[in-house]
């Protein structure tokens, strides 16, 4: 009898292949031979889950912005009974990745950003994320105050949350420093009063 393959199962398996070799060399080190190899698979088995490695490549960034979206649903259903406030601040940490074990997320979703810039079918991915993201984010803003725009209050927390990780991971600020910022950004915009 012929074993069956959990397709899903494999290309997740492949697409965290490609997160770690994008880790640690960026996205110019992601080959199909070395995809292959670290997800443990023949290179026939990477084809056949993928077409090209454009396709392998877009895969694996649903797949990471899965995970930062499944962390930040989680943490908005961990505590029912918390504020707007409380969990618009909760998930913009964690659309930041400023904690230590979110390090390397933080690295591949920059490579993924960076490659964006010249590859449609990842910026396309991207804008996605960020869309949903914003929605929750001006959603959680409306909650929590009267703020006349909560829409350009929300992608300005966005870009913040965003940009934060790319300081965090040159070294310019300290995770320490860029939560702060984060807090005292949105002290701000809790302080805002409609005109």
């Amino acid at each position: 009898m012929p074993k069956q393959v959990d397709h899903e199962g494999r290309r997740r398996q492949i697409a965290e292949a490609v997160c770690q070799l994008a880790d640690e060399s960026g996205l110019e080190g992601v080959t199909l031979r070395d995809v292959a190899a670290r997800a443990d698979v023949s290179m026939g088995a990477v084809q056949r889950c993928f077409r090209t490695k454009e396709e392998m490549l877009v895969f694996a960034l649903g797949h990471i912005g899965e995970r930062v979206g499944a962390r930040v649903a989680a943490r908005l259903t961990a505590s029912p009974a918390q504020s707007a406030r409380t969990a618009l601040g909760h998930a913009a940490t964690e659309v930041s990745l400023l904690r230590d074990e979110h390090r390397a997320e933080a690295r591949v979703w920059l490579a993924f950003v960076a490659q964006a810039a010249v590859s449609p079918s990842l910026a396309e991915i991207l804008r996605s994320n960020y869309t949903g993201l914003q929605t929750v984010f001006t959603r959680l803003i409306s909650e929590a105050s009267d703020i006349e725009d909560p829409e350009r209050a929300a992608r300005t927390l966005l870009a913040l949350a965003d940009g934060l990780t790319a300081h965090v991971l040159i070294g310019h600020l300290s995770p320490a420093t860029a939560l702060d910022v984060l807090d005292g950004h949105l002290h701000h915009l809790w302080n805002q009063k409609a005109s």
